[in-house]
């Protein structure tokens, strides 16, 4: 794959690195459980969209757009992402919030994420629970431009395409340092949510020939939508990168028994896996995606889906500083 034919500016540091995690594998009993740390991409505090904002920005200054618009839960870690993403390149940016938890607190409305973007010059526009929300951003990019303004407009997630070929070059980077590291990877695991980060680690990985399979632990959806995203998403990546067919619909496989209540409503396997964690390995994870995916890949471990002799990796989505619209329910 020759992905320097894509637009691109560098954003993040990478590679991030993939780590053992010793303690939390000796806690297990086995198998043995690497992270790969996209917690540490370094824009906005880090987190797994900064990849995906390399080439999605790259388009938005090749179509010469001056402001970038992008929607999410209040709590958006894409938001924050695309927030310091603009600051950095000199664009405005809009964020377009669907208010898709009842009765939040003041710490959910008003710190964590919502603060970063604030920083970044960001003030929220909020929408009501179950906004057509692309039909939101279509129509805020028409008034804009009747505005004289030039937008760009990002999916949720940065999940599209373009978005996508940040984590095809995940998937090369992840098998250059395995075999830099000599670790024979059996299962990679994280947490899916818009689709993006799993439809291109499947097409990345495939398209190379890996042998790598993918596990999502769903945030939002039920297995059967979740599976259909990534999977339609993941055939039109294969396309744009010019490897169309090599994903067959068995290689994308989504595991949805861990949203409990809904996206963003916290779990007790979450909030478990996340002070695990942070305790016995002094890596902090967020309230809505990487908690969920750990607390799945975990739960998974324990019932013996996984050979104790496997080698994990678990993709570290970042989001940690969404901790703090969460400070009730944590702790």
């Amino acid at each position: 794959m020759h992905l320097a034919k894509f637009p691109r500016i560098k954003l993040a540091h990478l590679p991030t690195p993939l780590e053992f995690l010793p303690r939390l594998s000796a806690h297990l009993g086995g198998p043995d459980i690497y992270i790969k740390r996209d917690d540490c991409t370094g824009l906005g505090s880090g987190g797994n969209k900064t990849r995906k904002l390399e080439f999605l920005m790259a388009d938005a200054i090749d179509q010469n757009a001056d402001i970038v618009i992008t929607q999410g839960a209040v709590q958006s870690n894409h938001a924050r992402q695309t927030a310091a993403a603009a600051a950095k390149l000199g664009l405005e940016c809009n964020l377009l919030f669907e208010n898709r938890i009842s009765d939040p607190t003041g710490d959910y409305l008003n710190s964590g994420n919502v603060l970063l973007d604030r920083i970044y010059g960001c003030e929220p526009m909020h929408y009501p629970a179950k906004t057509d929300m692309n039909a939101a951003m279509g129509e805020h990019a028409e008034k804009l431009r009747s505005q004289g303004k030039k937008p760009y407009v990002i999916p949720g997630g940065g999940s599209n395409p373009i978005g996508a070929l940040g984590y095809v070059n995940c998937a090369l980077e992840l098998v250059h340092q395995a075999n830099e590291q000599q670790l024979r990877i059996d299962h990679v695991v994280h947490a899916t949510g818009s689709a993006g980060t799993q439809a291109g680690l499947v097409t990345g990985l495939k398209a190379m020939n890996a042998g790598i399979p993918v596990l999502g632990i769903g945030v939002n959806a039920a297995q059967a939508d979740q599976e259909q995203k990534v999977f339609d998403l993941a055939v039109q990546t294969a396309d744009y990168i010019g490897a169309p067919g090599c994903v067959d619909r068995a290689d994308v496989v989504a595991n949805c028994d861990y949203v409990g209540d809904g996206y963003g409503i916290p779990t007790e396997g979450m909030k478990d896996a996340l002070l695990l964690l942070a305790r016995l390995e002094g890596i902090l994870f967020d309230p809505v995606y990487s908690g969920k995916g750990l607390a799945g890949l975990l739960d998974l471990v324990r019932q013996g889906q996984f050979s104790s002799d496997d080698n994990i990796v678990f993709l570290h989505t970042g989001g940690s500083m969404g901790l703090f619209g969460y400070l009730e329910e944590i702790l």
